[in-house]
């Protein structure tokens, strides 16, 4: 069996290609530039291009698709684009191609609608609801994907919630290079309760979706470590692990999602191409609980995490100590 993984040049993407290689999964890769995942077969291109989707899509068996296009900002347009259109496009491909199962790679931002989540499963996607343009194109994507399931085209969603790991240029990379620069508050004293995902446990899950899509074809699972901890107590051990002191400060949450709503507004005017330093949807994220039940993820998937969250900040500690290249940390 030969799997398609779109998105492998990105911290998640690559850990699947690489678990899949491991189990001697041989892989092609689908993305705008090299995955950098050694036994890789790199097909470059967009998913806004029908014939390069073609070529990446010719004699697999299976497709996990990660690709997307990921900020809290930008024009809708373009995420119109690459996560429905080119979701659409991508199944397209796959079908004509002969691919038998298909994984879509989600977001538990898909049904989140700005309150707290706390022990619930995986609700529906829904879009208009949607806190943001990645979240409402993920949803409409999600929905789309899982509407194509059927015998012999068998499509699962996995929504892995806040991943992160060494090499992380998202979560990571934000909250030290903010926490560094002093402009990273804690909310409401970092008490909310949130789970989240170290990258081996969600390449894993993913890739048992894939392994176990008779139990799981037309369904949408969230993944976590199923170890939700204060908000403020992950952020400080992610400091911790790359020597940065961790924020001193808060401030109220109804504040910051004010605040951020605001700076979205301005942000839109300005035209900036640049992440603003808050918007309401991470004000949300960082002032309201969000863990979920992981009971009949695992039991259908035939899957635990092995890696805990202790156990993932103590490699995220040693990837900064290692010598060697490392993800930039700016500080400006």
């Amino acid at each position: 069996m030969t799997v398609l993984v779109t998105g492998a040049s990105g911290l998640l993407g690559g850990a699947v290609a690489a678990l899949l290689l491991s189990q001697g999964t041989p892989v092609r890769t689908f993305q705008r530039r090299p995955s950098g995942v050694p036994g890789a077969q790199d097909e470059l291109g967009s998913l806004t291009d029908p014939a390069a989707l073609g070529r990446a899509t010719a004699g697999v068996d299976a497709v996990i698709h990660l690709a997307a296009k990921v900020s809290f900002t930008g024009n809708p347009a373009d995420f119109e684009a690459v996560n429905v259109e080119g979701t659409r496009a991508l199944l397209v491909a796959a079908r004509d191609a002969g691919v038998s199962d298909v994984v879509f790679v989600s977001s538990p931002s898909v049904a989140a609608d700005g309150t707290s989540c706390a022990g619930a499963g995986a609700a529906p996607a829904a879009p208009e609801r949607a806190r943001g343009d990645y979240a409402r194109t993920k949803g409409l994507a999600e929905l789309l994907a899982l509407g194509s399931s059927e015998p012999g085209f068998r499509v699962a969603a996995v929504r892995p919630h806040i991943v992160w790991g060494p090499g992380d240029t998202q979560l990571v990379q934000r909250v030290l290079e903010r926490a560094r620069a002093g402009r990273l508050p804690v909310l409401d004293q970092g008490t909310a309760l949130v789970d989240t995902t170290f990258v081996d446990n969600a390449a894993a899950a993913i890739v048992a979706a894939l392994h176990r899509i008779e139990h799981v074809q037309g369904r949408a699972l969230v993944v976590t470590n199923g170890e939700p901890r204060p908000i403020g107590e992950m952020i400080a051990g992610i400091c911790a692990a790359g020597g940065v002191r961790p924020p001193g400060w808060s401030v109220p949450g109804a504040v910051a999602r004010t605040a951020g709503s605001m700076v979205e507004r301005a942000w839109r005017r300005s035209g900036s191409t640049q992440e603003p330093p808050m918007t309401r949807f991470l004000a949300e994220q960082l002032s309201t609980a969000h863990w979920y039940d992981q009971r009949q993820t695992r039991e259908l998937l035939a899957w635990v995490p092995e890696v805990s969250i202790d156990e993932g900040l103590a490699r995220l500690a040693a990837h900064f100590r290692a010598p060697g290249p490392r993800i930039e940390i700016r500080t400006s």
